[in-house]
């Protein structure tokens, strides 16, 4: 299974641009063992549209370019499931043993998701309630993956 992240809003030099690169690597390189076969990172600039509906409406677009045909689209919103990290890492396990093709993480700018987005997500995944800057998300979600291969491939990272 190849994985995609998505995100609107690119990462500046800084400590979590180093720390979303340190999980990056970590999860590619485990990642093999586990079935993965490749992470991509797409990201493109915020748009700077007039209203939030003109932003969610440009990025939406910009996302949907992006992603690979007939992914199992992830959407990071805060209105959605809150998985704990076992969890995540069985959907990652079924996706992996059903022969999904592609998996792709989408992470919205400063306003979020358009609603299309959102409704055509296969998963709406919640890291809180609370709102993450997308530069935090990144950091967040990559660690995350690399804890999902880790249970996955039984490293002892994950000692949960």
């Amino acid at each position: 299974m190849r994985l995609s992240v998505i995100a609107a809003g690119r990462l500046k030099p800084g400590p979590e641009k180093l720390l979303a690169e340190d999980y990056l690597t970590r999860a590619s390189g485990l990642g093999r063992k586990a079935g993965i076969a490749r992470i991509a990172v797409t990201e493109f600039p915020e748009s700077q549209a007039s209203s939030p509906a003109a932003r969610m409406a440009e990025e939406a677009r910009l996302i949907a370019g992006a992603l690979p045909p007939r992914a199992f689209g992830v959407v990071l919103d805060e209105r959605g499931k809150a998985l704990a990290s076992e969890a995540f890492a069985e959907l990652l396990r079924r996706h992996l043993e059903t022969g999904t093709a592609d998996m792709a993480f989408l992470i919205g700018g400063p306003d979020g998701h358009a609603p299309e987005t959102r409704e055509q997500a296969g998963l709406l995944l919640s890291f809180g309630p609370m709102t993450w800057p997308h530069r935090l998300v990144r950091v967040m979600l990559f660690e995350q993956i690399y804890r999902a291969v880790t249970i996955l491939t039984g490293h002892p990272y994950h000692r949960g």
